[in-house]
């Protein structure tokens, strides 16, 4: 089996194509369950975020994948990438550190990759390999991220925000921010814009309480996402990143609430995928409107001041690749070993089974001891011999000089000392 990992991400395909594939909510188990059950596949992970969907599986072949892929959205295949083996485990270890991000170093990642590793445990699609590779990418991330400043004064996609809003367009101290969403994007940018001293906070989700907890903590005013339109007219900036599958603030909504502005501008961000603002907002005359994709260019200054520490941190990255690689190839090769005395416990475990159902059926236990010891000669020998019988015929000299270093010609054990374990006969 092989080990593999495709996806696609802000820096291989747009957001109106990453938005086919994104999951949340209920979505991402359904579509973890039947990633598991596809043909070929013996373990999954799905980790879907605003920049990326991967998946994460063992499977002889990569084609299925694709093809399930595929049924999610038609034409995505040109943006996919797809890694095997060696570098599917480096892609996961530089994900997990911040290496892959649109922000070099951000920490949110770390947590969202846990998060799809957690889910792939809740709903059994793991085995140990999955499991044992996702583990080990959280210590590397750990460890890249003390040993460097690969995370250091870390920033997110949500602050890059703020801070393009505060140079850009108006002074928080003036300004009234809408915030749609509650989730940890929405909280990031909640406590950027509280530290910077926003004028007035308005807080919209679809389930009232989590507002009222977000907006008690940053010194906001909820409101449930049914008033979203009424007070869409208040906002100077809109920051919106809900799990919707379909647009919540549509440029309907948005031309409405200009109108009512007397069009004085307003700025959008919408760090959902999918998104949540219609692309069309952007042709909106004082409407001026970002997507997650736009933002990377807001964070390209960022990744230069930090790639002194990237590259420490992808050194860091070769050595541990290079450890777990020699790790599981030290392990299949201890399949055949494994598969040998598994074979041997079930055979003799079966033909005792048998001899004791002889003897309790009043059997002479002699004659049960003749049967124990040819059965278990016979079925222990069967698979050896066939395939020895195979090779001579077939002229594989390999394996039957693998089986002379293994039954080296010497006297039966009867004739010879017994293995100092063994216990001498009465």
């Amino acid at each position: 089996m092989t080990l593999w990992v495709l996806g696609l991400n802000h820096q291989t395909a747009p957001v109106n194509l990453r938005e086919r594939v994104a999951f949340a909510g209920d979505a991402l188990p359904q579509a973890l369950g039947a990633l598991r059950d596809l043909p070929q596949v013996s373990e999954a992970a799905l980790l879907s975020t605003c920049n990326r969907t991967e998946l994460y599986a063992v499977a002889d072949d990569a084609t299925p994948l694709v093809q399930w892929l595929a049924t999610h959205g038609e034409g995505l295949d040109a943006y996919l990438y797809r890694h095997r083996d060696a570098e599917a485990v480096r892609h996961l270890f530089r994900v997990a550190t911040g290496l892959d991000s649109m922000v070099l170093g951000e920490p949110q990642i770390l947590g969202q990759v846990k998060d799809a590793w957690a889910l792939a445990r809740e709903h059994q699609a793991l085995g140990s390999g999955l499991d044992r590779l996702f583990q080990q990418a959280f210590a590397v991330a750990k460890r890249a991220r003390t040993d460097t400043r690969v995370g250091a004064n870390p920033i997110s996609v949500a602050s890059t925000a703020v801070r393009l809003a505060q140079n850009s367009f108006a002074r928080l101290s003036d300004s009234t921010v809408l915030l749609v969403g509650a989730g940890e994007t929405i909280e990031l940018a909640a406590k950027h814009l509280s530290e910077g001293k926003v004028r007035r906070l308005l807080i919209a989700n679809r389930t009232l309480g989590h507002a009222q907890e977000l907006a008690s903590r940053h010194g906001g005013v909820a409101l449930p996402l049914t008033e979203l339109d009424r007070h869409l007219a208040d906002a100077d900036v809109v920051f919106s990143a809900t799990a919707a599958r379909e647009p919540i603030i549509t440029r309907m909504h948005v031309t409405d609430a200009l109108r009512r502005r007397k069009h004085k501008p307003m700025m959008l961000f919408d760090l959902a995928v999918p998104r949540d603002i219609e692309a069309s907002v952007a042709e909106l005359d004082d409407a001026y409107l970002y997507t997650v994709d736009d933002l990377e260019r807001a964070v390209e200054d960022n990744r230069r001041g930090r790639r002194e520490a990237a590259d420490e941190a992808e050194a860091i990255i070769d050595v541990q690749v290079a450890r777990f690689v020699e790790t599981l190839q030290a392990g299949s090769r201890q399949e055949p070993l494994k598969r040998l005395r598994a074979y041997g416990d079930s055979t003799r475990q079966d033909v005792l089974d048998k001899a004791q159902a002889q003897l309790a059926n009043g059997r002479d236990p002699a004659e049960v001891l003749e049967f124990l010891a040819h059965t278990l000669t016979n079925r222990l020998l069967h698979p050896p011999t066939a395939a020895l019988r195979e090779a001579a015929l077939s002229g594989d000299t390999e394996l039957t000089r693998a089986a002379d270093r293994m039954f080296p010609a010497k006297a039966p054990y009867s004739h010879a000392k017994l293995p100092d374990d063994a216990d001498p006969a009465p």
